[in-house]
């Protein structure tokens, strides 16, 4: 076997073996101490400060899907701001998609820092909503303003909302040098509509009865009926455009034959689909992180479903679906208008 498959078979061993630890511990009270740095925390308290010029960066996971990634990548971002440090970037696993999403451009990358000096600390993991495990954050994090330290985040560190960082990931896509290249089918006198109906892995959940897999699937009905209360409410004098972004083929998706200008875009690939669900004029997402993450870039009109795992901002372009397809508020309708 050659030697980088060799390495890249390792590499897997240790991250699963590594996150099995990490979840077995994680609940126990004695978890931090799991961690060098909480030690050095204990040891250093005199020299704790609230200033510093050390970096924080989350590691985005090699073995999970782009959507999973990005949320990995923003949560190091947030919490770099919210710590008071600097963020050094780790690119994705995909040189293509960490090009075509740009959010490394003007960012200092981790790997340069450490050849320059930096140490790498690792972080346990912690509830930002636990304001005891925040606090032993910040005292660890204090603990080194004396050191030149890049913190690394434990992998998949939670951060719930996402949202707080959409200005910044936003303007960093938008002019990112991948947009010279793009290419999008989408007819500009037409309003855009692109609706995500996620189907590929969690099909086989409705066989297995996988509860976790259960929870992210979303009926055909349910799209249609989303969809069709989206079309009563518009009001517009551009032609209506549907572009359906899924897997299978269209007989699978019958259910949709009532709508005209329908398009199907069952074989386009993943980033040329997150591109257009990007750039259209309202996008409906499903309980994906792969439509979600498009709706974070969005700059149009989202159509979400409430009950999801990631926050949604309180803002008129973000509109709010039950799990019926019903709009949450009586007033949704007029403000599509």
């Amino acid at each position: 076997m050659p030697k980088y498959n060799i390495m890249i078979l390792v590499g897997k061993f240790k991250r699963s073996y590594r996150a099995k630890l990490v979840s077995y511990f994680r609940s126990k009270s004695y978890y931090p101490k799991l961690y060098k740095s909480y030690w050095h925390y204990r040891f250093n308290k005199n020299v704790i400060s609230s200033s510093s010029f050390n970096y924080y960066t989350a590691i985005p996971n090699p073995g999970a899907g782009i959507g999973h990634q990005m949320a990995n990548w923003i949560a190091g971002y947030w919490f770099a701001q919210q710590f008071g440090l600097q963020f050094a970037h780790i690119p994705f696993l995909s040189s293509k998609w960490d090009f075509f999403l740009g959010f490394g451009q003007e960012e200092k990358k981790t790997a340069n820092l450490l050849r320059d000096g930096y140490k790498k600390v690792r972080l346990p993991l912690f509830d930002e909503f636990n304001n005891a495990q925040v606090l032993l954050q910040k005292d660890i994090i204090a603990s080194y303003c004396n050191k030149k330290v890049v913190f690394v985040a434990e992998q998949d560190q939670g951060y719930k909302d996402q949202y707080g960082v959409i200005e910044s990931i936003q303007e960093k896509f938008h002019n990112a040098a991948a947009r010279k290249k793009d290419a999008v089918i989408f007819e500009s006198n037409n309003l855009n509509i692109a609706i995500h109906v996620r189907r590929g892995d969690i099909v086989i959940g409705q066989e297995n009865q996988n509860a976790n897999l259960l929870m992210r699937w979303q009926a055909n009905d349910y799209f249609v009926k989303v969809l069709e209360n989206v079309l009563n409410g518009l009001e517009t004098n551009k032609p209506i455009a549907i572009y359906l972004f899924s897997q299978g083929v269209e007989s699978d998706f019958i259910e949709f034959s009532q709508f005209k200008n329908l398009h199907f875009c069952l074989d386009m690939n993943a980033q040329d689909s997150f591109l257009h669900m990007v750039f259209a004029d309202l996008l409906i997402s499903s309980k994906s992180s792969f439509s979600y993450k498009p709706s974070l870039l969005n700059r149009g009109v989202k159509v979400c479903p409430e009950d999801f795992w990631h926050g949604y901002p309180d803002a008129d372009d973000w509109v709010m679906v039950n799990n019926d397809g019903v709009f949450k508020k009586s007033n949704t309708i007029r403000e599509l208008k």
